[in-house]
């Protein structure tokens, strides 16, 4: 019985590890502590540089020009307050249900419900996402294999990858994670010496002048850069994922406190440092929209080997998101089904405590994106970003909610504060959740983007819907205990595994 089940024992008492003041995680939860820390630095990074990065640059690019590194310095620093919240809460408590474990904890059962199956479905149209980007760039290579094709195949493979041991996907995702890393480091350095040395067929019109003298810093006006944080914001997300991990990291308060913290110089690499560079080896106004810029920038300078590789990292860097993507899906479900919010088959594990049934299921929705890639080749990837956005910036909504809420609760003495308190919250966190709802409001003034705003009510719906039913036939699952908030395991609801 956990501390949290136990009658009389306050919300995050009981709960320490010795000598670290940290609450220690739940021994019930079932998953192997297979995540060493590089395991967890890695799998941080590589969440964060994917189709946002290597794809959905081009289309911004051609936008928002020279002035795209700005929003990306100023969405990173938001990011930034976002991981310190979630910080916050996963040294007070850190479960792989993570955040909707927290939104249930401290705005409802309802939120920790809301927030548990949109999440899943984030990273079910992230996958989507990210093989229809992985189709575009086997293009590169074979124009004529049809993108449904591609699609359909790195779909069943990362399926089966996924029903591995967790010890192995940490070392796939590890070495996935240091190829985009060593790839990223290696164009600055390319892009660096052709700036300095001269040398390439870039080497004679690269110059830092190019983030102005062509049409000047902001091209299309103020305007033009801030409808691209659409699209800046999705290449941020899943650098939230660190917090799923917590349940089989073998030290989470040290390897998620490294991750949390080493998030600024992330972005300050491997976005503004590595667009930086492009831009000034290359003018913006060379750029296209569906066109990789890193690959782009590989065949202007002339180094066409090169830009070949590029393409297999990019390759590489959406299959390593569209396999994060099956990891954390399967680990979602089966947090919901634990707490009598999601089908109890979603509880059952292989030997070697995989969530099968989750992946599996997950891996089925998955296969929407082959379909989408049949019907519309050209705009599938235009389609999915904006859907993966919506949904995926409700997680950050929730994490910054539960943890005002916190906040509150620890400053009436009610629970316990964290040992890695963010800094400047709650200034900090209203700011976050200010630049999210701004971001909403220009996805509903973008006519392509705003797709997702006409999704997002039907969603909400099936949500609700979804929750009465399931409260009517299961009420104590969904009880909110008067003491600590938390519902599901303080009702005594949850679940057992099953193993197959």
């Amino acid at each position: 019985m956990t501390a949290e089940s136990r009658p009389g024992t306050p919300a995050g008492a009981g709960d320490a590890s010795p000598g670290t003041g940290t609450p220690a995680l739940d021994p019930e939860e079932g998953y192997q502590r297979g995540l060493d820390s590089r395991h967890i630095q890695m799998i941080a990074i590589g969440g964060a540089i994917g189709t946002g990065l290597f794809l959905g640059a081009g289309t911004a690019i051609s936008k928002a020009g020279p002035s795209l590194i700005l929003a990306y310095a100023v969405a990173g620093v938001v990011i930034f307050f976002i991981m310190r919240a979630l910080g916050e809460l996963l040294m007070y408590r850190p479960v792989s249900g993570s955040f909707a474990e927290y939104a249930r904890e401290f705005l409802g059962p309802f939120f920790g419900f809301a927030t548990g199956w949109t999440y899943w479905l984030f990273w079910v149209v992230t996958g989507i996402t990210e093989v229809t980007a992985a189709a575009q760039y086997v293009n590169y290579w074979w124009p004529g294999i049809s993108p449904w094709v591609s699609a359909l195949f790195f779909t069943l493979l990362l399926y089966g990858a996924n029903l591995i041991s967790v010890k192995i996907f940490g070392e796939l995702e590890f070495w996935f994670s240091m190829v985009k890393v060593t790839a990223i480091i290696g164009m600055i350095l390319i892009g660096i010496g052709v700036l300095t040395i001269g040398f390439s067929d870039a080497g004679d019109t690269a110059s830092v002048s190019h983030l102005w003298a062509d049409g000047g810093f902001f091209p299309s006006g103020l305007s033009g850069t801030v409808m691209t944080l659409q699209i800046v914001m999705f290449a941020f997300l899943a650098v939230e994922l660190v917090g799923v991990t917590a349940g089989e990291s073998k030290d989470p308060e040290r390897s998620l406190r490294k991750a949390i913290n080493t998030v600024p110089v992330r972005i300050a690499v491997f976005y503004v440092g590595a667009l930086t560079v492009i831009l000034c080896v290359v003018s913006w106004t060379e750029f296209e929209p569906g066109v990789s810029p890193f690959v782009a920038a590989f065949d202007r300078i002339g180094l066409y080997a090169a830009g070949a590789v590029v393409n297999f990292v990019v390759l590489t860097a959406a299959l390593s998101s569209c396999n994060s993507g099956m990891y954390s899906t399967g680990r979602m479900l089966r947090d919901l089904a634990r707490n009598g919010q999601g089908p109890a088959i979603f509880t059952r594990m292989t030997r070697r405590q995989a969530p099968v049934i989750g992946i599996s299921f997950s891996a089925a929705f998955m296969m929407v994106g082959v379909w989408i890639n049949y019907e519309w080749p050209e705009g599938a990837f235009a389609y999915v970003v904006s859907f993966a956005t919506i949904s995926g910036m409700w997680a950050w909504v929730m994490i910054l909610c539960s943890q005002l809420r916190y906040r509150r609760l620890v400053a009436r003495g009610a629970l316990p504060a964290s040992s890695f308190r963010a800094p400047g919250a709650p200034y900090t966190s209203w700011f976050a959740l200010a630049f999210i709802m701004f971001v909403v409001v220009l996805m509903g003034i973008d006519e392509q983007s705003r797709i997702s705003l006409y999704g997002a009510p039907i969603w909400a719906a099936v949500l609700l819907v979804a929750y009465r039913v399931l409260r009517g036939r299961n009420p104590r699952a969904f009880a909110r205990d008067s003491r600590s908030g938390r519902t599901g395991k303080a009702a005594g609801q949850e679940l057992p595994d099953r193993a197959v």
